[in-house]
């Protein structure tokens, strides 16, 4: 209380009060506290970095738009330039997918006057029975129509490489046969261009079974085709409306081709240059056609399908067969402005003008391989206890017995019989022993064959064994007709693959030791790793031979994009939509028997390094069709981009590790890489794989993408030795089975050992000289467990690298060989 009533003063504080820091609670200020606090002011500093920020997310959008704006319009100006004056004709090909239809009905169609078109020329387009040139003033566009023959799948596939346009030819009940089938999972596989569905037939039927016919067959082609549209092709407009869509549908751009210049040959002549009549002789191959994909350059190399890679010598430029001029009407006639005028190119002949000339000193080379210096290898100097064992060695005495007057000099070259064994077993994949099987197997018993001829019949029984005689006759001519078309190696040799097949997929990559031959000899190239994941393994060790001769980038991809980056950006050469003559120099007249035999020929100008030789990478699947198994390093057939050639291959796994296994078959419903020396192509590619038998037949195998080239991928190949677990204790166990003496097991003791039940461990010491060995682990095994051990080694492709692709047989005449054996069995 406070005396006298008097009031109490507050307490005001000096200046030397302690001021404590306020609490830091970890909340950073808002946007609204941070303005209610400045009131309206704002530094020079935070004005300039946000007016520069704006400015730059507007530069941002107004970039963007400009690339989408010159991106739509080159779409439009290639599309638009396609067909017309300034473009090559739109190539379209028809192609039968029945035995039953005839694809002549429909060019024959398209002929016809009342279609709107006008046949301004025939095309002797190489490979195609029928073809011709077709000029529709009411669309002004030009088309370049070609019949192929899908009894030669190579020609086929060689030809929708090229064409703007498919036209598949349907049967109205079916929509196509087996035989289709198979060629449209071919073109899926290498890349369809735009297609167009084509029937006929349907307008002779009444109108309640033509929509039923309609429905049924839109219902087939979904599964392949879900969004195409089926045009009827019975009358002069069907064949309007199909002209239309083709001139104005989208067109699908397929990676391979749009990036480098690529030609069908229209008209063909070969000069030779060597003797007349030689069968090898070369010569100079003049091939004219419609520059399409990008310019063509004359220093750059040709590939020609089939065939290999040549050099050009010049481009010429004749006179367009196919113009399409639309100019103003003549002074004097009557005429609207625009009116397309067709000139014939030979009423107004012009003389060949000469576009380029190669220079030689411009050209690339053709050198495929990199040249080999065999004196180029690594050279060590021996160390001092190298040389003490030589000279050790040439001291000590070798009683080596000679014929009588061999010199010293002579009796070095004689080679003992102790030392000469062959050890060429290191490199094979496993043991075969079914030779030494088949030698077990006891051929017949001569006491049998007498005991047999000592029954007499019966004077009764004659009439019923004529009868047996007599129907065991006619069984045996119908079994020699069909065995007349079977092969029996070919059936041993499958057998054999099955087998293999078979013992790799219940025990995968299990081998046997052998029992006369020491492990540590027979696998001397395996080692072992702690970690298939993350054990080191060095890309340059013990490279083979081969190696040396072929080429590698420091990075493939930053290669490839700048490549690729570069061709996009050309505007030199012969340009897009030109009608040229190629010579090319130093062609075998092979090439011209085969355009003369009625196959396409197909040009395509091949990008820097896409000549020379390296180690390909192909991500491949294997096609539900194939049920054969695929061993590795099986010579295939390969379709990659516009190549085609035969290698021996090996699988590995496709992941993203450093090491991959290498997989003994190709296995079905999994991605696998496939490893091949081949020359190289920059992805994005197609790649098919067929397999050739022996009567000439190539079945489609695998269907995938190339990805890359890259000679230091690491593919390992595994064998697993397995042991049995002969006594078991609570951590180790008696081993016996894996090694059949001490010294192999001495050698491979600090591999690490699993089972088959999970556990880990390894060799603690050998017992006795039989190969018993005992073994500790992370816990105590399973009288039912297995023992195993692996061992890697690092495997390469075979280089059979071949450019040269037999034909494969024609369907018909499968199809009578399959027709044979069906009348045998019946």
């Amino acid at each position: 209380m406070v005396a006298n009533g008097e009031k109490q003063q507050g307490h005001r504080p000096g200046v030397f009060k302690q001021k404590n820091k306020g609490h830091k609670h970890g909340k950073h200020r808002t946007k609204g506290e941070i303005e209610r606090e400045n009131k309206g002011r704002v530094s020079v500093i935070a004005l300039t970095k946000k007016l520069r920020k704006e400015q730059r997310k507007m530069d941002r959008k107004n970039k963007a738009n400009q690339l989408r704006k010159n991106k739509r319009d080159m779409v439009l100006t290639e599309k638009r330039r396609l067909g017309t004056r300034d473009g090559p004709p739109i190539l379209v090909a028809v192609v039968p997918l029945h035995a039953t239809v005839d694809a002549g009905v429909v060019t024959k169609l398209l002929r016809q006057e009342g279609a709107g078109g006008v046949v301004h020329q025939e095309q002797s387009v190489s490979g195609a029975s029928d073809s011709f040139g077709l000029v529709v003033p009411r669309f002004k566009q030009r088309f370049t129509f070609l019949r192929t023959s899908t009894d030669d799948i190579h020609s086929l596939l060689d030809v929708a490489k090229t064409v703007d346009s498919l036209i598949f030819v349907l049967n109205s009940d079916e929509g196509w046969d087996s035989y289709g089938d198979y060629c449209l999972s071919c073109l899926f596989a290498q890349g369809l261009p735009s297609y167009a569905l084509v029937c006929q037939g349907m307008s002779d039927l009444p109108v309640k079974k033509k929509v039923d016919c309609r429905r049924a067959l839109s219902k087939v082609t979904e599964m392949r085709f879900p969004e195409a549209r089926l045009f009827p092709l019975d009358s002069e407009q069907d064949v309007t409306l199909l002209l239309r869509h083709l001139g104005t549908h989208r067109q699908r751009k397929l990676g391979f081709r749009s990036r480098r210049s690529h030609l069908i040959a229209q008209h063909v002549t070969f000069t030779p240059s060597g003797t007349p009549g030689s069968p090898s002789s070369l010569g100079t191959l003049c091939v004219s056609g419609y520059v399409r994909g990008r310019p063509f350059r004359v220093d750059r190399l040709v590939h020609i399908s089939g065939h290999g890679d040549f050099q050009l010598s010049q481009i010429d430029a004749p006179t367009d067969p196919l113009p399409l001029n639309t100019t103003a009407p003549r002074p004097g006639k009557r005429g609207k402005a625009g009116e397309v005028n067709m000139m014939d190119g030979d009423e107004a002949e012009a003389p060949v003008r000469v576009l380029i000339k190669a220079d030689p000193s411009c050209r690339e080379s053709l050198q495929t391989e990199a040249e080999v210096d065999p004196m180029d290898g690594e050279q060590t100097w021996p160390t001092e206890s190298e040389l003490f064992e030589a000279e050790e060695a040439r001291k000590s005495k070798h009683v080596m017995k000679v014929p009588k007057g061999t010199s010293d000099y002579q009796a070095a070259w004689i080679v003992d019989n102790d030392e000469n064994c062959d050890l060429d077993e290191e490199s094979s994949e496993d043991d075969d022993c079914d030779d030494e099987m088949m030698d077990e197997i006891p051929e017949g018993n001569d006491d049998d064959s007498q005991d047999a001829g000592s029954y007499l019949p019966s004077e009764g029984e004659d009439e019923e064994e004529e009868e047996e005689e007599l129907s065991s006759t006619e069984r045996a001519g119908a079994d020699q007709r069909y065995d007349e078309h079977m092969d029996e190696m070919e059936e041993e040799e499958g057998l054999k693959r099955y087998r293999e097949a078979r013992a790799n997929e219940m025990f995968p990559d299990e081998v046997d030791t052998p029992i006369d031959m020491a492990a540590k000899i027979r696998f001397q190239r395996y080692r072992g790793l702690k970690s298939f994941r993350s054990s080191p393994w060095d890309p340059m060790e013990n490279l083979p031979h081969n190696y040396s001769r072929i080429f590698q980038f420091q990075s493939f991809e930053r290669t490839r994009r700048r490549i690729l980056a570069e061709a996009a950006e050309e505007e030199e050469g012969a340009m897009v939509g030109w009608y040229v003559t190629l010579h090319i120099s130093d062609v075998p007249s092979s090439v011209m028997e085969s355009v003369q035999g009625g196959r396409p020929l197909v040009l395509v100008s091949l990008l820097p390094h896409e000549q020379k030789m390296s180690v390909m990478h192909l991500l491949v699947r294997r096609h539900p069709s194939n049920t054969e198994p695929i061993k590795s390093k099986e010579e295939l057939v390969f379709h990659c981009g516009f190549r085609r050639f035969r290698a021996s291959p090996i699988f590995s796994q496709h992941t993203s590790a450093d090491k991959h296994k290498m997989e003994r078959f190709l296995r079905p419903g999994a991605p696998t890489v496939v490893s091949v020396y081949a020359p190289i192509t920059f992805p994005p590619t197609g790649v098919l794989l067929f397999k050739q038998r022996d009567d000439g037949v190539q079945d489609l195998v695998a269907t995938g993408s190339l990805l890359n080239c890259d000679p230091q991928r690491i593919a390992l190949k595994r064998i697993v030795l397995s042991g049995h677990p002969f006594k078991i204790n609570r951590r180790s166990a008696v081993v016996r089975y894996m090694f059949f003496n001490r010294d192999d097991i001495m050698w491979f003791k600090p591999v690490e050992l699993r089972t088959k039940w999970g556990r880990r461990g390894h060799i603690k010491e050998a017992l006795g000289t039989h190969g018993h060995m005992k073994c500790v682990f992370d816990s105590q095994l399973r009288s039912q467990d297995t023992v195993l051990m692996n061992l890697y080694k690092r495997v390469y492709p075979r280089w059979t690298y071949d450019p040269y692709v037999p034909l494969p047989l024609p369907w018909f005449k499968r199809e009578s060989m399959v027709d044979l054996q069906d009348l045998d069995m019946e």
